[in-house]
């Protein structure tokens, strides 16, 4: 099996649209999340929600704009700015020896609604001409490939809360099996739109609002934790196979070296710790790593009360008496929720946290729960620590649970 570097970073993101940005916001402990200013927040229980600050119109010629979905423009963005990174021009590569994975949870949610809001409310004939090719799945991962002209394998994963991190493990097995040199891989999602938003809001799971401080509304971990906070963004990296990077004089991030991939069969929402426990263990055997080698752990930590409890005795059984000494934290508290598009993104915070040696802060945690006892690095970052493999957590609704394993440079 080949080696898989990391070569290339790109996002936007609640916290910023690029790498630096978001990563210094998140060491901050600075919260995206924010009450809602739409028209339609008053008929919202929860009108909070991590937004974006992105000016997609100006980004892009306007008769490209009108084929986009907002889910497709931030992931084209995320792509442009990883392609950067990993800095390889179109001479460098073949392009057919480059593949594009990406997750997406929702899809095109506001085109979506968008069309039903001119069909049913306003009464129209028709809507728009582009909306299959801008509502479906797969159009953040065929733009990419479009545009840059990568004509190797194409995917969309969509498993939830899970999808970028199923596309970055399922792009590493493409690289490791030979299948392809190079892949874009990670997540999009745009899915705040009240449709999207009263029917995560019916299932019970969104946050109540915090009354001394919206901002701190999503409390992973925390004994008064109250449910999830929704968030939208992209977030890429490049991977890419060792020899061929180096060959080229790329320089690398970090090594993508586990990824272990489960289900639990047990309820379509409940999460189970033997589910999340055999991810990270098949992740840890994929990588031929022992659990000591693990210096931080990014969690799922949606701050929901099931999912909490249940990830916090998942990483007691895999890693036993040791689980209380590494520090494992969930930056939902500070970007939110970005449903398919959050493993990738999180990947992203936990190679950064590695590379710098700062594990970033679980925020709003005041209120400690017996139940949840792990190092969850409460409201301050931590700096200075040995971080030499770190591991990124990424459960879901219907049972995928995706965890990845990187190791520092």
């Amino acid at each position: 099996m080949r080696r898989v570097a990391i070569t290339g970073m790109g996002l936007v993101s609640p916290l910023g649209n690029t790498v630096s940005q978001f990563f210094d916001n998140l060491v901050s402990g600075v919260s995206a999340i924010r009450r809602l200013q739409d028209t339609f927040a008053e008929r919202l229980l929860s009108p909070i929600a991590a937004t974006a600050e992105f000016d997609s119109a100006a980004y892009f010629p306007a008769a490209k704009y009108r084929m986009l979905d907002r889910v497709s423009q931030f992931a084209l963005k995320a792509a442009d700015d990883a392609i950067a990174d990993a800095g390889f021009g179109m001479n460098d590569v073949a392009l057919e020896r480059i593949g594009v994975f990406m997750g997406t949870g929702m899809g095109g949610a506001q085109t979506l609604e968008h069309g039903y809001h001119d069909l049913f409310i306003e009464q129209t004939r028709s809507v728009k001409p582009f909306s299959v090719l801008m509502a479906m799945q797969n159009a953040a991962a065929a733009w990419i490939a479009l545009d840059r002209g990568f004509a190797g394998p194409n995917l969309t994963y969509s498993t939830a809360c899970s999808s970028s991190a199923v596309a970055i493990g399922e792009a590493w097995q493409r690289i490791r099996q030979g299948e392809a040199d190079m892949m874009m891989a990670g997540g999009a999602e745009a899915p705040l739109t009240l449709g999207v938003l009263k029917a995560w809001e019916s299932l019970r799971t969104v946050a109540a609002v915090d009354a001394d401080n919206p901002a701190a509304s999503c409390k992973p971990f925390a004994a008064n934790r109250s449910g999830l906070v929704l968030g939208e963004g992209a977030a890429i990296v490049v991977l890419e196979e060792w020899e061929h990077a180096v060959a080229r004089g790329a320089r690398i991030h970090a090594e993508l070296l586990g990824y272990g991939l489960s289900t639990d069969t047990g309820h379509i929402t409940r999460p189970s710790v033997e589910g999340q426990a055999r991810a990270m263990q098949l992740a840890l055997a994929s990588a031929v790593v022992e659990p000591a080698d693990i210096g931080y752990i990014n969690a799922h930590g949606t701050g929901t009360a099931a999912n909490d409890a249940v990830e916090t005795t998942a990483i007691k059984q895999v890693f036993g008496s040791g689980a209380y000494d590494i520090p494992v934290s969930s930056t939902k508290s500070m970007h939110g929720h970005l449903l398919g598009g959050a493993g990738a993104l999180e990947f992203i915070a936990t190679i950064l946290g590695m590379q710098s040696g700062i594990a970033p802060p679980t925020m709003h945690l005041q209120q400690p729960d017996p139940e949840c006892d792990l190092d969850y690095v409460p409201n301050e970052a931590r700096k200075k620590l040995d971080m030499a493999m770190a591991m990124s957590n990424s459960f879901s609704f219907g049972g995928t649970n995706a965890v990845l394993i990187a190791r520092r440079v």
